[in-house]
């Protein structure tokens, strides 16, 4: 495997040596920026041209959201549903109802790493926004262009990379309350940022971020950490949580060349505190009050190297290089409350996943205006390392290595002016599973008067994740197993959209997009109840019986007029899900859900001030999940969500004061109620979706010269 690494080195430095000088691309990419789109394309493009749906996140959008992470902007779109998690700490992505481990999230075109995987099913909280230029979303089958996981869509967040100033230096302070808990140093959300830019040349562009995010944790209906008496109410409802951050950018560009490099370290700590409180004795101290108390370290470091250009004056290539890992470390130890003292300190490794990626394409073979061609290429190497649990105290480390070599090919067809056809195919060499392909056809035609038509077909798959392959979780009361024997899940994907684009004479310009999809998951995995042990324990196995289907019909609709902006967007989505177990199967019915979101923005030239606000409507959800005997109808209700923020500009604005405030509508716990398809059986259980209420307030210090 080394030799392969060196090849992969040697082959970069090669293209990057051999690149010819030539004119500056005819796209600007710095100009317009809610026009001009990169994710999916052939080189940098207007949003017109594209034969794909491009969804552009603008940084103007992010800083009007007060976003201090990837979950806060991703909260207010439809079709994305944010899960977040008070347990663990977690936020992750759900689309179209299919969950993150469908739906990629890529930095510069590269997936990132988290414990379990590559580019699915990240912790949303753990990606910073600080030097983000705008977001790119794509939804529906990407399989060709991305490779495995990019089922229900992708998200390729766009870094900085070069600046029209000299020096740019940006300072961030932001207080936050958690509910209605806040104190400066002990309760709420403390966040601290700076950002150091510099060109250092015409050609020579570097960057420096450091953030760093204080989660002080919401008590709610708990009592903290010193709490000493054993009623279940010690700890946290959403547990502390600290982040810090940091990043650097080289870039160079020159002519058609371009080069960067970029580092990033993300360290998080999480504490856990144990609801029971026992009652210990030893003849130092007496009696006293203890718990079994936890920390979770995270770490993740990421590199990127990635170089475009041409090749023999014509040859376009675009290829990366990066190796990432991401650790979480479990330190175990008792907690003596009334000493304020920590003993038998263990620490140990509880997952981790070490990355070597690779991708490239080479286009522009030939010069034509009708026909284009790619070719390209992705080398996947996951060495992955979990702790399972065999029996009741017996843990075992296991390590595992996944890796798939990929190969793929797309052309963009003119056939004739305003209609362009995309075809694509990739084929990947798998050394787990059997190999996979997928493939896809798009077209986008457009119409007088500016309508713009486009559809598309893709077929995809998604491989077994590492926890669902090998994790083993068996004690007392639990046997959850997963399953080696797990095959890919492969998909069908069907897409048709209608865009209009209004401009009037007084300067109103009104933007309206309807899609219409289709998809169909086969081989789904799922957890199943598969019998009972000899001590009468269920036992519960990820196995492939699911069968999915989703249709989905969204609209987006924005206005634009002088210094207001407006937004309504709407969806509707119906789910159709058969789990099969051997033993016993859930109704296959459709079951729909409605999602609407909104947003306006009005700035006030004289008074140098923006005032926004954000609404979304979560309709309730509904889906069948196992007991012991039968497939349970859960419905979790419909939920409002309101952010409003108000951005004032002063001195010139160099510095620039935020106020807002989040989930204004006060959503806090949802009771999720079940029942089974006879209506014999109800449950109901609490989900954390929110903490309530909070307020934030954000002070940036901007020095550009």
């Amino acid at each position: 495997m080394q030799s392969g690494k060196i090849a992969i080195l040697f082959f970069f430095i090669h293209i990057t040596l051999t690149a010819q000088e030539q004119k500056r691309d005819s796209v600007n990419i710095n100009s317009s920026l809610d026009e001009v789109v990169v994710t999916g394309q052939f080189e940098p493009q207007s949003l017109k041209k594209s034969v794909q749906n491009v969804r552009v996140i603008t940084r103007t959008d992010i800083n009007q959201l007060g976003a201090n992470n990837l979950g806060d902007v991703l909260n207010q779109y439809v079709n994305i549903t944010v899960r977040p998690s008070g347990t663990d700490g977690r936020s992750t992505v759900s689309m179209f109802g299919l969950d993150g481990l469908y739906f990629k999230i890529l930095i510069d075109n590269v997936p990132l790493v988290n414990e379990a995987g590559l580019g699915n099913n990240i912790d949303l909280s753990q990606i910073n926004l600080n030097d983000v230029e705008r977001i790119e979303i794509i939804e529906g089958s990407m399989g060709v262009t991305h490779g495995a996981n990019a089922v229900s869509g992708i998200l390729n967040i766009i870094t900085k990379k070069s600046s029209k100033n000299k020096w740019e230096i940006s300072a961030t302070l932001q207080e936050e309350t958690i509910g209605d808990e806040y104190a400066m140093f002990d309760e709420g959300r403390h966040i601290q940022g700076l950002q150091v830019s510099h060109t250092l040349t015409d050609n020579w562009f570097i960057s420096l971020n450091a953030n760093r995010n204080d989660f002080q944790g919401y008590l709610g209906d708990k009592n903290g950490q010193d709490y000493t008496v054993n009623d279940d109410t010690r700890g946290y409802n959403w547990l502390p949580k600290e982040q810090f951050m940091t990043n650097a950018l080289l870039s160079y560009r020159r002519n058609d060349f371009r080069f960067f490099y970029r580092f990033e370290i993300m360290d998080e700590n999480i504490d856990y505190y144990n609801s029971q409180v026992e009652t210990l004795f030893n003849t130092e101290l007496g009696s006293y009050k203890a718990a079994q108390d936890k920390r979770y370290f995270t770490d993740r470091f990421y590199h990127h190297l990635n170089a475009t250009g041409k090749l023999f004056s014509k040859l376009a290539y675009n290829v990366s290089v990066s190796h990432q890992k991401q650790q979480r470390d479990v330190e175990s130890f008792l907690y003596r409350i009334t000493q304020d003292q920590e003993v038998n300190n263990i620490t140990e490794t509880d997952q981790s996943m070490e990355v070597l990626y690779s991708t490239g394409t080479f286009s522009n073979f030939f010069e034509s205006d009708v026909v284009k061609l790619q070719l390209g290429y992705e080398l996947v190497n996951n060495n992955g390392f979990s702790v399972v649990q065999e029996a009741d105290n017996v843990f075992v480390g296991l390590r595992e290595r996944l890796e798939n070599y990929d190969v793929f090919a797309s052309s963009e067809v003119n056939v004739i002016e305003g209609f362009s056809l995309r075809p694509g195919f990739r084929y990947s060499f798998q050394s787990r599973f059997d190999n996979q392909y997928a493939a896809s056809l798009g077209f986008r035609k457009l119409f007088k008067n500016d309508y713009q038509l486009r559809g598309a077909i893709g077929k995809s798959f998604r491989t077994p994740t590492f926890e669902e392959l090998y994790t083993k979780m068996i004690f007392s009361g639990h046997y959850f197993t997963g399953n080696e024997n797990l095959i890919p899940e492969t998909s069908t994907s069907y897409e048709v959209s209608l865009k209009k684009n209004s401009y009037f004479d007084s300067g109103l310009m009104l933007t309206n997009n309807l899609i219409v999809s289709f998809m169909d998951v086969e081989d789904r995995i799922t957890t199943a109840f598969t019998g009972y042990t000899d001590d009468n324990v269920p036992m519960y196995e990820s196995i492939n019986v699911s069968k999915y289907n989703m249709w989905n019909v969204s609209t987006t609709n924005q206005l634009q007029y002088e210094n207001l902006s407006v937004s309504f967007g709407a969806t509707l989505a119906g789910v159709s899900q058969e789990l099969d177990n051997g033993d016993f199967k859930s109704d296959d019915k459709y079951l729909y859900t409605l999602n609407l979101n909104s947003s306006v923005s009005y700035r006030v030239p004289k008074w140098n001030t923006t005032f926004s606000a954000y609404y979304k409507y979560n309709g309730k959800t509904q889906q069948y999940t196992a007991d012991e005997e039968q497939y349970v109808l859960t419905t979790v209700p419909a939920t409002n969500w309101l952010d409003v923020s108000v951005i004032k500009s002063f001195l010139d604005n160099r510095v620039n004061l935020t106020l807002g405030a989040r989930n204004l509508l006060d959503v806090t716990n949802i009771t999720r109620t079940g029942s089974t398809q006879t209506g014999s059986h109800a449950a109901s259980n609490s989900v954390m979706l929110a903490y309530g209420r909070s307020y934030y307030i954000k002070l940036m210090y901007n020095l550009n010269f």
